[in-house]
Parts: structure tokens; C-alpha cells; sequence
């Protein structure tokens, strides 16, 4: 298993932000451009949302944890803090599906990036977080 970004050159980056170039970089080929591109549909579906570094792993934010963005040897996953809460017309949770709260979608090598279907549940997500907020 590799180290973590803020392990690998023994200094720590100065932000979550920081960490998560560092992570995708790292990554490289098919499993950090998958990342990268994940990333950018979080932050084009919700310009507000917060990157953090949680859990050695990547995390969104926005009133809660939207998903988190997670590097396996055969897949790259995002995994939705409230996924069993989500309607997903498009069907893309195709992981996790067993619990009562998380939901995850499991991205393959060579697998196309359902962009619109993305936005519209981190879109559903934020939603979901700003409501509970307000309660």
C-alpha cells in the first residue's frame, strides 16, 4: 500500500487541496485521471463545496460530508455519506448497496464518467446537508 501524499516526500502540504493534486499525481494513468476528473465534477455541481483530507482519503464537504474520493488497485471509488437517501434514476450506486446509510459508485479502468447523472446527486447530496443544517 503506498503512503499517503503528506508522508511521501516527509513534509506535509498546506492544505487538503494541496493533498488531493498530491494524490492524484501519485496516482497517475487511469486510476488519477478518474480522480481528477471526479473532482471536477464535484466542484462544477457545487462551487462551494470544501475539500478536505480525512481519513487519508479525499473529501468533499458542504454543511456534511458529500463523498469521499477513494484509490483501490482495480477501481476508484466515491463513496456518498447519505447514498441510501438519494434517489439515483440513472442507477449509478453500484457499490455499498447492502447498508443503510452509505452508498458508493465504482469506477473501472476504461469505465466513461456519467458526468450529468454525478452532478445531479452531489447536487441531491448538498441538498440533503443544507436541509439537515437548517433543522
Amino acid at each position: 500500500m503506498k503512503k499517503s501524499p503528506s508522508k511521501k516526500s516527509g513534509k506535509k502540504p498546506d492544505s487538503a487541496s494541496a493533498l488531493i493534486d498530491a494524490r492524484i499525481e501519485e496516482l497517475g494513468g487511469w486510476r488519477g485521471e478518474m480522480l481528477a476528473q471526479l473532482r471536477a465534477v464535484i466542484k462544477d455541481a457545487d462551487p462551494d463545496v470544501i475539500e478536505e483530507w480525512k481519513w487519508a482519503i479525499p473529501v468533499w464537504s458542504h454543511d456534511g460530508i458529500i463523498c469521499t474520493g477513494e484509490s483501490y488497485k482495480k477501481v476508484v471509488k466515491t463513496t456518498f455519506a447519505k447514498g441510501a437517501q438519494l434517489k439515483d434514476p440513472a442507477g449509478l450506486f453500484n457499490s455499498s448497496l447492502g447498508g443503510n446509510v452509505r452508498r458508493a459508485i465504482d469506477f473501472q479502468e476504461g469505465e466513461k464518467l456519467n458526468k450529468k447523472a454525478l452532478k445531479a446527486l452531489i447536487k441531491a447530496a448538498v441538498a440533503m446537508n443544507k436541509s439537515a443544517a437548517r433543522a
